[in-house]
């Protein structure tokens, strides 16, 4: 289903009130970032490891980005390579303007790539974030791409090191301000680890007395150091409030701190809190180390892969699912895992690890023999080791050690750029016990071979964003599998075999072609055969196509009782009461996805009579020609997306007993009136509207008291709409906002408002235009000091033609 991406950019999601000792560091960087200066200018945050360089960078980040024509936030760490930074960079700039980002960018050269970049960045201001970098020699490398050529133009440069060699080096080329980061005060050490110790609700932040001196020794022994305050304080976040407990800790704190003053005694502290883990989570962190540096894990999917390395214990009343995530949010909670993205329903979308506690992760795997990490720097081979995680090759280890690695349970694969055909064969050929193969991240693989049903053992297959396009019939053969991600690859087809894996889970598959956005068929689903329903363990299942020759799709359907998600692609109208009849059956379904056959053949869910009474999102893509009754009866409901519904009716007033939805889409005539009345406290909750391409939609109400927590609203295109919604001034909660390609009388009509628009802090306005078939983004201050210009001095016959070459000048300069 088409959407509009909603992340959110905090890489470590902390709330602004819980941030201690930062505030004046950031207050000034803020200042030296917008201080107007034409000069590009590095600012380098150098400071230890744990010292919040991140967290300060990102605040900034956070509070500067929208002052500048575009902007990017790159993870360098340890290793990285030059082309790779480039075409991130070429990325996060178009992504920040809104911007189709170029085609067969991972082709590109290197030479081409600085050439895109300087030319993208020619008459344009930018702020860049390089976080955590290692290498001297960094900033001669990219220094070449961000032009310094003494116009009108802020150009920022954030650098975060641990190291003065990176810092010193930067003076060199450009105008550098170091920042050095210091531990915090006492007084600050005491305020953060209160915030994090202790968080009831009713006493948060406050310290009991009767805990007090020992607490302040506890604190004491930190040192200063944020990470280390955090960590700690989440270990005794979970410890009951007793000065036995106190103590206990401080006395091995003590003991670990008494002959190391500096970084070694910080990680001896920090592995207390590993240590403390119950033995079932220690697993669960350890297999953070899979992943490399500064990546962002994907919860969902490091959820499926602790059940099928069998990490996760089963529980009276509760699927492994929700155990997994239990697991999960208690890491949080000890803030062992950061928090990198949230929905807007609060669930944890990805996380990352600190690189410290990564440094902790990687030497407990080393000394329990839990996982090798293998590179071209290190590709020497434990045979102790039962799982093997492959960064950036590495792969001659599988040629080198074909008996040695026969016992290896686990193979996670990194690398971008090529993976050999012979090497899969070598997986499948000697690796008989697998219980988990991840080919996410090796997206150049295109062929599975026919012998993978010999992995008998496997529980975990993901071939997500691979050029995989056919999967052997031999995949019947794997009898313990649970999940099989076939996300965004080429695969159209699931064989019949697949009816023989009772124990599978997941089933994920589609394609989606995002060049066609507009399009009705933007997503592909698969086809399946007769004896899908024997699958009954399946928890997901989409995107699958619902009108297959010879198929009783709904037959097979009514027996998946276990359902959690389901998506459904090609209805014809006549099958919808027979879908009705299977959803009512799936008493546990929290998500529905349903597409028509076309944008104009209806759907017909209203025979539904009792819908599951766990439903939390739906979306219906497709003619409706009334909105199912039993939607609106549904409270569980936090999100809904209408596509192509074309609905008349009073669709606010249907929709506004709806007291938990969090978020509403209507894309492509969903709603198909004139008018949207957002009334008086309606829609309590309501984080994100999306209001795309609603052709008749001609006035928007929003009386104040309504939408009071709308944090992020999209409009547009909307050729009726002439005016900004009345009441727009009572969003008080508004964080962002997107007008995409409205006619020129509606800027030229509502100047004024969105003026005074462009003095509110805190709010992101962006202007989207069509040029030439490509989408462009205009900073609202920009354009609406051109619109000036034109009201005070053109003919208003002339506006149109003359905003039109505004935009097109604008764009295709700086391209």
């Amino acid at each position: 289903m088409a959407s509009i991406p909603l992340h959110m950019t905090n890489l470590c999601f902390i709330k602004e009130s819980d941030l201690v000792g930062i505030e004046s560091s950031r207050d000034e960087l803020i200042r030296k970032v917008e201080d107007g200066s034409p000069t590009r200018t590095v600012i380098s945050l150098l400071g230890m490891g744990g010292l919040g360089k991140t967290t300060l960078a990102n605040q900034v980040f956070v509070h500067t980005k929208n002052s500048f024509d575009c902007y990017a936030w790159i993870e360098v760490s340890q290793t990285y390579k030059r082309a790779e930074i480039l075409r991130i960079l070429v990325k996060k700039f178009y992504e920040s303007r809104e911007e189709c980002v170029p085609k067969a960018l991972d082709a590109m050269e290197e030479s081409i790539l600085t050439t895109k970049i300087r030319d993208y960045l020619c008459e344009k201001s930018y702020l860049v974030i390089f976080d955590d970098v290692w290498e001297p020699t960094f900033w001669g490398d990219i220094q070449i791409v961000l032009p310094d050529d003494g116009k009108e133009n802020n150009r920022r440069v954030i650098i975060t090191t641990r190291y003065a060699e990176v810092a010193n080096f930067c003076k060199v080329s450009s105008c550098v301000h170091i920042h050095y980061l210091q531990r915090l005060l006492p007084e600050k050490s005491w305020e953060l680890f209160c915030k994090r110790a202790f968080r009831d609700e009713l006493n948060y932040g406050c310290c009991p007395p009767e805990l007090g001196n020992l607490s302040r020794e506890i604190v004491e022994r930190c040192q200063g150091l944020p990470l280390a305050i955090v960590v700690i304080a989440g270990l005794l976040s979970t410890k009951s409030k007793t000065i036995s407990e106190w103590r206990k800790l401080l006395t091995t704190l003590s003991s670990e701190l008494q002959s190391n003053e500096h970084l070694e005694s910080i990680t001896k502290v920090l592995s207390l809190s590993f240590n403390d883990l119950p033995y079932y989570l220690k697993s669960c962190f350890l297999y953070l180390g899979y992943f490399p540096e500064d990546y962002s894990i994907r919860c969902g999917r490091l959820i499926r892969q602790w059940i099928a390395e069998g990490f996760v214990k089963s529980q009276k009343d509760k699927t492994l699912e929700v155990i997994a995530n239990e697991y999960l949010v208690d890491l949080i909670k000890r803030n062992l895992i950061q928090v990198s993205e949230v929905n807007f329903d609060g669930k944890v979308r990805t996380c990352r690890i600190h690189d410290l506690l990564r440094e902790i992760v990687l030497k407990k795997m080393e000394e329990l023999n839990f996982c090798q990490v293998l590179s071209p720097n290190d590709s020497r081979f434990k045979g102790e080791t039962r799982r093997i995680s492959i960064v950036n090759g590495g792969y001659d280890v599988i040629k080198s050690n074909v008996s040695m690695i026969s016992q290896v349970r686990s193979i996670f694969i990194f690398d971008k750029e090529k993976i050999l055909n012979h090497h899969v064969r070598k997986i499948f050929t000697n690796l008989k016990f697998l219980n988990v193969l991840d080919f996410e991240d090796a997206p150049s693989l295109d062929h599975l071979p026919k012998d993978i049903g010999c992995l008998f053992h496997l529980k975990y297959l993901s071939l997500r964003g691979t050029r995989v396009a056919c999967l052997p019939k031999s995949i019947g053969k794997l009898k313990n599998l649970e999940t099989l991600d076939l996300k965004q690859s080429l695969v159209s087809e699931i064989p019949i075999e697949i009816k023989k894996l009772h124990r599978l889970r997941y089933l994920l598959a589609y394609h989606a072609n995002l060049n066609e956005f507009a399009s009705f068929n933007l997503v592909k689903g698969v086809k399946v055969h007769t004896g899908i329903g024997s699958l009954t363990t399946l928890q997901k299942l989409y995107f699958v196509d619902a009108n297959v020759v010879g198929v009783d799709l709904f037959k097979e359907l009514c027996k998946l009782t276990e359902l959690r998600k389901l998506g459904l692609l090609n209805l014809r109208s006549e099958d919808g009461k027979r879908l009705c009849d299977c959803i009512q059956k799936m008493n546990h379904l929290e998500a529905l996805y349903v597409s028509s056959t076309s944008e104009d053949d209806a759907i017909d869910l209203e025979s539904i009579s009792c819908p599951p009474q766990f439903l939390r999102c739906v979306h219906l893509q497709g003619h409706l020609k009334n909105l199912p009754i039993w939607i609106t009866q549904l409270q569980t409901l936090t999100r809904i997306g209408l596509f192509w519904s074309k609905l008349e009716i009073d669709l606010l007033g249907v929709l506004q007993n709806i007291q938990n939805l969090v978020e509403l889409q209507l894309f492509y005539d969903g709603y198909d009136g004139e008018k949207l009345h957002f009334k008086e406290g309606t829609f309590p909750k309501l984080k994100v509207l999306v209001l795309y391409s609603l052709n008749k939609l001609s006035l928007i109400v929003i009386e104040e008291g309504a939408l009071i927590n709308l944090e992020e609203c999209f409009i547009g295109p909307c050729p009726q709409l002439k005016e900004l919604p009345c009441g727009f001034q009572h969003l008080r909660s508004i964080k962002k906002v997107q007008f995409r390609e409205f006619p020129t009388v509606f800027w030229m009509t509502n100047h004024a408002i969105f003026q005074s628009f462009s003095n509110v802090i805190g709010v992101d306005i962006q202007l989207l235009y069509r040029i030439r078939d490509e989408l462009w983004s205009f900073k609202l201050e920009c354009v609406m000091q051109f619109v000036k210009h034109l009201k005070d001095n053109v003919n208003e016959e002339e506006w149109e033609s003359q905003l039109d070459n505004y935009f097109s000048e604008r764009a295709y300069n700086s391209d």
